[in-house]
């Protein structure tokens, strides 16, 4: 299956990044750690990286309990393709404290679904869009702007909306 999603992996895949979203608001490094495999790779804004489950729940327990202590993610789904029992997931997010003004960050999850069935995070890279600069690149080398998605594909925006309890 490439490029196509059924609609219960859709749900299942978006349920992790929505768990690692809720595990991030509620500051618990253990859970947003839960949503990794193993062997997981989590390489951050800042360029630091995190190798496995243990070790991303551990440091980001660090950060929530310091230098993130009361943010926010938030995440929204820029594209996701499937390939078997891998999906690649583009979002665009920010971290803050209160609402965002605007999602200025990307960030590329690579899933995969494991024995059972279920999906987890298998690496993520994180960083930030840099509006001004691609703007200059674009006007100087026009080549550089990237092509717009091939007639009949579209580029799926899913919010990963907050639980909110409400039925």
């Amino acid at each position: 299956m490439t490029g196509t999603t059924a609609s219960s992996d859709l749900a299942a895949i978006t349920a992790v990044l929505r768990r690692s979203q809720d595990a991030w608001n509620a500051g618990d490094g253990a859970a947003y750690g839960a949503c990794f495999t193993d062997d997981a790779t989590d390489v951050t804004f800042a360029g630091t990286i995190y190798q496995g489950s243990a070790e991303i729940g551990r440091a980001h327990q660090a950060l929530f309990d310091s230098f993130l202590k009361g943010t926010r993610l938030t995440i929204e789904i820029a594209g996701l393709r499937q390939y078997g029992d891998t999906a690649v997931v583009l979002t665009r997010g920010e971290v803050a404290k209160g609402t965002p003004k605007k999602l200025g960050k990307l960030a590329t999850y690579t899933l995969v679904r494991q024995a059972g069935g279920q999906w987890r995070i298998a690496a993520v890279q994180k960083t930030k869009h840099k509006p001004l600069m691609e703007a200059v690149s674009f006007a100087f080398q026009p080549a550089t702007r990237p092509a717009p998605a091939p007639h009949g594909c579209r580029r799926r925006r899913t919010t990963i909306q907050q639980k909110t309890g409400k039925g």
